[in-house]
């Protein structure tokens, strides 16, 4: 699997009882599917892990790993993440993406121009947001929203991205013309 796209969808966050059982955060949309794919390994793709789920406590899942016996062995995996062959998911629906599928797309302007690239995808809580990584090598940080985001081809290897007013390409903020309309009032 080392030549495989993996992506990560979960981490083990610390050892359960004395048993070896882990808790795991998962990143699943569903977070029980992170035992329903198949075996999931380490980020270098060296060690594989076979779950079992347990149940769940204080927003973690708890399962048991395949060799992982009591407790120590337990702890020696908190912080390990977890990945899983991007070819072991189900194809996702019309209009739905895998983050790991979009970082790194070139991003494009709605006229064409080349901006830079896909950085990452986050939410903190008030809505999905697109971090690029401007050619300038600025970052800019616009909504992902079909407003903002267009248009995502993934068969041609693209996002094309219309930063909302206020922002620019270079990672400055635009010019409204408020500032000159301030000064003559003012």
């Amino acid at each position: 699997m080392s030549d495989a796209k993996r992506i990560l969808v979960g981490a083990i966050t610390g050892a359960r009882g004395l048993g070896g059982e882990v808790r795991i955060r998962s990143f699943t949309d569903d977070p029980s599917d992170i035992a329903a794919y198949g075996d999931l390994t380490d980020k270098a793709g060296e060690r594989v892990f076979r779950i079992r789920l347990r149940g769940s406590s204080k927003g973690a899942l708890i399962a048991r790993i395949e060799g992982v016996n009591d407790r120590t062995a337990a702890e020696d995996l908190k912080g390990t993440e977890l990945y899983l062959a991007r070819d072991q998911l189900p194809a996702p629906a019309d209009d739905e993406f895998y983050h790991a599928d979009l970082v790194g797309l070139p991003v494009r302007s709605l006229d064409g121009r080349t901006m830079g690239t896909v950085r990452s995808l986050d939410d903190f809580g008030a809505g999905e947001v697109m971090e690029i990584l401007l050619e300038s090598g600025k970052p800019l940080v616009v909504p992902f929203s079909r407003e903002a985001v267009p248009e995502i081809d993934l068969d041609r290897g693209y996002v094309v991205v219309d930063p909302p007013e206020g922002l620019s390409i270079d990672g400055a903020e635009q010019d409204d013309g408020l500032a000159d309309e301030n000064e003559e009032n003012g």
